[in-house]
């Protein structure tokens, strides 16, 4: 399998770890930056069988190489809105409601609403606002002449709960091939591995439903036991200092040099 990756990714900064992982276990790959105009992908790669990892951009732009394997799973199944009808109670954030940016949300006294974008999950971090917090956020947000924000930009409400510790979970072929933790809240000590209760709930939630082949399940554990924080998509997933990147870029080439794409 061929890997096309995104070189220009200054925010995650473990991303470049994959250039030395693909050259170590001799798979073939390319590098490809993007600026904010880039409208579409024309290489010159006489092959299918690619892959793409880098931004959300990327990842958008390559799902409509329809002749690509995998290519991109953007989008589709990793909409709140079709693997929620799966994973309902299991999810940190269900039931949501859906409004645009410019919506006047209803906020009772000293309230906390959990906010995140509902279709780009990078234009701004997902987290529990203030009434006042959310009102200068969105002030501040739309008078920024870099931002990505529109009015129409839909998000995602919730009521806002508390997360003890969370973890990253990389799955591919129905199959857990890494996880660890990103962050440790209140005072919850710090663990290397993610507890067996943890890895536990992935693999049923892994059973229950898949939105992909492969995709990235972040998951939480809360003063009701783990849930789901997200569904995302792989290839625009970033790694952590503890990620095995090996491990998941060995097991896309395998599993996918040893799949064919569905009619």
């Amino acid at each position: 399998m061929y890997f096309l990756v995104q070189e220009n990714i200054y925010a995650d900064p473990d991303h470049y770890k994959i250039f030395k992982v693909l050259e170590e276990l001799k798979i073939e790959y390319d590098k490809i930056n993007l600026t904010y105009d880039t409208k579409d992908i024309n290489l010159n790669i006489n092959r299918n069988d690619i892959f793409v990892y880098g931004s959300v951009t990327l990842a958008r732009l390559a799902k409509k190489r329809t002749d690509w394997y995998p290519g991109s799973f953007y989008g589709g199944n990793h909409l709140y809105e079709v693997y929620s009808r799966y994973y309902t109670t299991n999810l940190v954030n269900y039931p949501v409601e859906i409004h645009k940016i410019k919506d006047q949300l209803d906020w009772k006294s000293d309230e906390k609403k959990f906010i995140k974008p509902y279709l780009d999950a990078k234009v701004f971090t997902g987290k529990a606002f203030s009434e006042t917090e959310w009102t200068d956020f969105i002030y501040e947000s739309l008078h920024n002449t870099y931002t990505k924000l529109q009015e129409d930009t839909l998000i995602l409400v919730s009521e806002s709960t508390t997360l003890l510790k969370e973890a990253r979970i990389w799955v591919i072929g129905s199959q857990i091939i890494d996880s660890g933790y990103y962050r440790f809240n209140e005072n919850i000590l710090y663990e290397d591995k993610v507890s067996e209760d943890g890895l536990s709930f992935a693999k049923n939630m892994i059973d229950l439903y898949q939105p992909e082949e492969a995709f990235v399940l972040d998951i939480g554990l809360t003063y009701n036991g783990w849930k789901i924080v997200e569904i995302n998509c792989i290839n625009s997933s970033g790694f952590y200092p503890n990620t095995n990147v090996k491990a998941i870029i060995k097991a896309l080439n395998i599993y996918f040099s040893t799949t064919k794409k569905e009619n």
